[in-house]
């Protein structure tokens, strides 16, 4: 038996558990191969181990497989059993303004309704009092991976037209359309559950975990122009993140350069640390400058007598 599958507990497929018996093996094993306890190209337990672990039956087992086989997660050969399937992933530098249109290749985008709407925190963030709200679904190789609900000052949203964004970048109509640059804001991130027409949207089971993005973007005179929240596919999606120093500066260590020792050390030796005096040479250096300069000052004062 899988090493993997004896460290599950076997009660956690049972009547006792809610919801029927092969949703419930399905949902067990969903839950393995996304967070990666179950890795790209695993053998899955066979069907005898699953049946014999959890007591349940064939037919249990198989609809629980097939489910996951739907869904992409696992694939299944004659005669070789069940492995995990490889997940196209689409990353995504979160730090960066551009969205999802822009990183991903080939990624489509539809318009699934733009029109007014109240919404007070979204009216308090951009500073108005009339909102348009913008829901879009991005898709890439044919899957959804993000659902976006974007909202806009009125005076500007009220403008645009569903042609106008689909399949395209919202910030590149908004700078072609209106001379609006949209330049900085803050962004933050954290883990829900999608259900509800959220999971139907993205196309993934009830309390899916999915990464939710949300922030407002400003203009070059601080002028917020746009607040959302996305949600993404979190089998799907995957969050890069530059890492650099505290100033913002990346960190590298210095490659020190090797140095002949019949070479002179310059007076302004920039290698020097601040204030640090400089070697023997450095100040024989210093001496016969300080010598010319003074011949060169004597020879002046001598032209003006």
């Amino acid at each position: 038996m899988s090493t993997w599958l004896t460290e599950l507990d076997a009660d956690a497929v049972g009547p006792a558990a809610p919801g029927p018996l092969h949703a419930q093996l399905s949902a067990l094993l969903r839950s393995h191969i996304v967070d990666g306890s179950l890795p790209v190209g695993a053998d899955l337990p066979t069907e005898a181990e699953l049946q014999a672990h959890f007591g349940v039956s064939r037919s249990v087992v198989r609809q629980a497989l097939s489910s996951l086989t739907a869904e992409g997660l696992v694939r299944r050969g004659r005669g070789r059993g069940s492995v995990v399937a490889p997940r196209g992933e689409h990353h995504r530098l979160v730090q960066r303004l551009s969205g999802l249109s822009t990183q991903v290749p080939a990624v489509t985008t539809s318009v699934l309704a733009l029109g007014p709407e109240h919404d007070e925190a979204a009216e308090a963030r951009l500073g108005v009092r009339a909102v348009v709200g913008l829901r879009r679904l991005r898709r890439a190789e044919g899957e959804p991976i993000a659902l976006i609900h974007t909202w806009l000052p009125e005076s500007i949203g009220a403008g645009l037209t569903t042609a106008q964004l689909t399949d395209t970048s919202l910030h590149a109509v908004l700078r072609s359309t209106y001379g609006v640059s949209l330049v900085s804001g803050r962004r933050q991130v954290r883990a829900v559950s999608a259900s509800g027409a959220l999971a139907e949207a993205l196309e993934v089971p009830d309390g899916s975990p999915v990464l939710l993005l949300e922030g407002t973007t400003l203009d070059r005179s601080g002028v917020p122009v746009e607040t959302f929240r996305t949600w993404h596919r979190a089998d799907r999606v995957v969050f890069d993140v530059d890492v650099v120093t505290d100033d913002g500066r990346a960190e590298v260590e210095p490659v020190p350069v090797p140095v002949p020792a019949s070479a002179p050390v310059p007076v302004n030796d920039a290698s020097r640390e601040p204030g640090a005096l400089p070697g023997e040479a450095g100040l024989d250096e210093l001496a016969r400058r300080a010598r010319e300069l003074a011949a060169d000052l004597d020879g002046l004062a001598r032209g003006r007598r």
